[in-house]
């Protein structure tokens, strides 16, 4: 009676802990996205009224929507070089047992370890060193420098799961390199393709630190106008902007859901 006793206190804690955590970790969003409907004038919880008028705040302030444009141009254009650069390179070192290969690896995937202050000011500098400096070319080499490890880890994590009997089998059949890989490979790596593309995106995207050390008139991205925003003034457009973010997010991984499913990208990361 004293173990079924001890098991029954512990599973009442745990389930306390896990309610506990995930309040902890949504009631905050979901107190911004209440805030962004509300029709005051400043940011206050219970809101006194519902209103659009904070979303059409946000294109009616150019800023904004010159930024958002921006802050779209670098997400795709750092996670579409990511995938020119990624998925080669985690066909080529995610089976190799060389420890060149593993070195290299490591290496790529070492802006998962550092802070994005860190390679932000290092990239500022080596950049401008080089003749690049403060411009778009120099954002997008950023934030691919950033992104480039989610598509690696993602794509070399599915290709080291996929069976060799495959790519053997199709090369016994007549088919040559270029064949098996369009015809076999790519289908099967499809899924960390996708998940490394949405997680790239979105890191890219939401990106601040690195975003703010190349921050000029043509090179705003949203994150630093947000931030600028709130230094002068903090109404709920800001609320209005980031439940708009986290629909983008959302919807990017329900129509990632819908395609491959999320068990494939579970076991792809």
């Amino acid at each position: 009676m004293r173990i079924l006793w001890r098991l029954d206190i512990g599973r009442i804690l745990l389930t306390a802990f896990v309610i506990l955590f995930f309040a902890f970790m949504l009631l905050p969003i979901a107190v911004v996205v209440v805030v962004s409907f509300t029709k005051a004038s400043f940011v206050a919880f219970p809101i006194p009224g519902w209103s659009l008028r904070w979303f059409w705040r946000i294109f009616e302030y150019q800023p904004y929507v010159d930024s958002l444009l921006v802050s779209l141009e670098i997400a795709f254009g750092a996670t579409a070089v990511s995938c020119l650069l990624g998925v080669p390179a985690a066909l080529a070192l995610a089976r190799s047992s060389s420890a060149w290969a593993s070195m290299i690896m490591t290496f790529l995937l070492s802006p998962l370890s550092m802070p994005m202050i860190v390679i932000g000011f290092a990239a500022l500098f080596f950049l401008s060193q080089i003749g690049v400096g403060v411009s778009f070319t120099a954002l997008l080499i950023a934030h691919t420098t950033v992104c480039l490890p989610y598509v690696l880890r993602t794509v070399a994590a599915t290709y080291r799961d996929m069976a060799r009997s495959y790519e053997e089998a199709a090369a016994l059949l007549g088919a040559n390199p270029l064949q098996v890989f369009w015809h076999v490979v790519l289908p099967l790596i499809r899924p960390g393709i996708a998940a490394g593309s949405l997680f790239s995106f979105l890191v890219s995207f939401d990106n601040l630190p690195i975003s703010y050390f190349f921050g000029s008139p043509e090179t705003l991205t949203l994150p630093v106008v947000m931030l600028s925003y709130m230094e002068h003034q903090f109404d709920p457009s800001i609320a209005a902007l980031s439940t708009l973010q986290l629909l983008l997010a959302v919807v990017g991984l329900l129509i990632v859901d819908r395609l491959y499913g999320i068990d494939k990208m579970t076991a792809a990361g």
